[in-house]
Parts: C-alpha cells; sequence; structure tokens
C-alpha cells in the first residue's frame, strides 16, 4: 500500500506559494515608495510638492506598511519548512501568528504615521510652504508678507476665509517689480504643535471676537485649540489690521537712534522652521549691514 503523499505535495506547494508572496510582497511595497518619492522628485514646484505630499505622503506609506506586513504573514508561514510532513495543529498556530503578525504591524505602523510621524512631515511641509518663492519673469527671490500686509491684496472674500481659519493664503510679492504671487492652504490641513504631547495635533475648535473697533468691524480674534491626541487646550490672542492698500504705499520704517551707553547689540533670529541663531554687533550700523545682506536660508 502506498503511502497518502498528498500533505506532502500540498505542504511543498504551500511553502513555494510563501515564499512567492514574502519576495513579491516586500518588492510591492519597495516600488511604491520609491514610485511615491520619484513622483514627488519630479514636482518643482514647492506649491504643488506642498499639496502633494500634504494630501498623499501618510497614504502611500500606509500601503507600503500593508505589503511589508502581508511579506512578514507570508514569511511567518516559512516557519519548519520541511520539518512537518502532515498537516496538524501546528499548520493552524503558525498560520494565526502570521495574521498577528501582520495585524500588529499594519496597526502600530498606522499609529506612527497617524500621531507621531506628522511631526517629521509638518517640518517638510513647512519647509515647503515658506522657501522663498522665485519670479519667473527675472529669476529673483520673492518675500513673503505678514498678516498685516497681506490683507492689501485678498478680497472681501479671501479675508472672510482667513477669519474663520477655513482657508490661510500666503502672499509674496516681488518687490523690484511688484508682482504678487498668491497660495491658497487649508487652514485645518496641518495643526500646530501641542506644548504638552509635542506632536502636531494641536487645531482651531473654536473662535471669537474678543475686541471690536468703534465702527463694528473685528480688532482682535481669540482662537481656542485643543489637542487631538492628548486633549491639552490653549488659546492665542491675534490682532486683525484694518489698513487699506494706500497705507502699505511709500510706507517707510521708522527708526529712532539712541545709541548712547550701547556697548553690544546681540539678536537672535528663529526662522519659520524652528532654526535659531545668535549674533553680536558693536553698532547699529554693523547691525543694519548685516541685515541687509543675510540670508537664513544659508545657515539652515
Amino acid at each position: 500500500m502506498e503511502p497518502n503523499t498528498a500533505p506532502i505535495q500540498f505542504l511543498t506547494a504551500w511553502n513555494d506559494y510563501m515564499i512567492i508572496g514574502t519576495i513579491s510582497a516586500a518588492a510591492i511595497g519597495i516600488l511604491l515608495y520609491l514610485f511615491y518619492k520619484l513622483r514627488v522628485s519630479m514636482i518643482k514646484e514647492p506649491k504643488q510638492a506642498y499639496d502633494y505630499i500634504n494630501h498623499n505622503e501618510i497614504r502611500w506609506f500606509k500601503r507600503v506598511f500593508l505589503f511589508f506586513g502581508l511579506s512578514v504573514a507570508f514569511a511567518v508561514n516559512l516557519y519548519g519548512m520541511g520539518k512537518f510532513n502532515e498537516i496538524g495543529l501546528w499548520f493552524y498556530v503558525r498560520a494565526f501568528f502570521s495574521i498577528a503578525a501582520a495585524t500588529l504591524i499594519s496597526y502600530v505602523a498606522s499609529l506612527i504615521l497617524e500621531f507621531y510621524y506628522p511631526t517629521r512631515l509638518n517640518y517638510k511641509l513647512r519647509k515647503l510652504r515658506y522657501t522663498p518663492r522665485i519670479n519667473p519673469k527675472n529669476g529673483k527671490k520673492m518675500r513673503l508678507l505678514s498678516e498685516d500686509e497681506e490683507d492689501v491684496h485678498l478680497n472681501e472674500g479671501m479675508q472672510a476665509e482667513e477669519n474663520i481659519f477655513s482657508i490661510d493664503y500666503d502672499v509674496w510679492v516681488d518687490e523690484t517689480t511688484s508682482d504678487v504671487k498668491i497660495e491658497k492652504y487649508d487652514g485645518h490641513l496641518v495643526a500646530l504643535q501641542c506644548n504638552n504631547c509635542g506632536f502636531y495635533t494641536m487645531k482651531v475648535w473654536k473662535e471669537e471676537i474678543i475686541e471690536k473697533n468703534e465702527d463694528g468691524s473685528p480688532r482682535e480674534l481669540l482662537k481656542h485649540y485643543q489637542c487631538s491626541y492628548c486633549k491639552n487646550v490653549r488659546a492665542t490672542q491675534f490682532k486683525i489690521s484694518n489698513k487699506e492698500e494706500n497705507d502699505y504705499k511709500h510706507q517707510k520704517p521708522k527708526l529712532q537712534r539712541n545709541t548712547r551707553n550701547v556697548e553690544m547689540i546681540k539678536i537672535d533670529l528663529v526662522s519659520t522652521l524652528g532654526a535659531k541663531r545668535s549674533f553680536e554687533f558693536k553698532s547699529i550700523e554693523e547691525l543694519e549691514k548685516f541685515l541687509k545682506e543675510f540670508d537664513f536660508t544659508k545657515l539652515e
């Protein structure tokens, strides 16, 4: 009587499929990662790169880890390959642990991408958002206007969107040609960093006007923030500009000089990305010359 070879044939085929699955799943995960990186590298415009990364990076990375989890699940099913000739309890226990391993990897990766990774992603996005824009007409760098300065370039609808923090606008100006470039960002797309847990999960949940001008227009706005991770809360007060466009024309900075008894001038410069540098000067003239020639991007 010939021995039953069906279990051996099944286990042999099973192991072959698991080997193929391990290699294929890992290869797909790597290819997805490389394809995403290639796609990002092909985007030259900072604003377009910002939008693409912001909407797709975490989603693509979740897919990558999903296939890595599947690869691990297939690999676990190779444990004991060649040692067993019959299907028994060990086969189902191994299958259970493979599913558990894949689920654990996918779940942990999802948590990391949901709560920890936004901290790193936010740094990358801020770097793209505040990278000096180049005027395509003359190749010169444009300047990012402050909140007060940018209002003169926004219509009433845009200002209303900013006032309720649903949309945020960045206005870049080429001061040599007066060319203006306005970029639109979702107000809640990137959260602030929570002072309690350190994650970038602090978002606006309520706003209120706390002070008005004599004509009834808003003067000061109070924004309430809450962390979606640790539930920490905080509030920040903002002044609302009511200046008109003509208020900024031919406006020159006022500087009152009183340098008596001044032995040294020290300034701390902090970039939008959090980098900090300290400098010391012996006179106002040295400071002014330094600020005219200073480029923070060369130090980061």
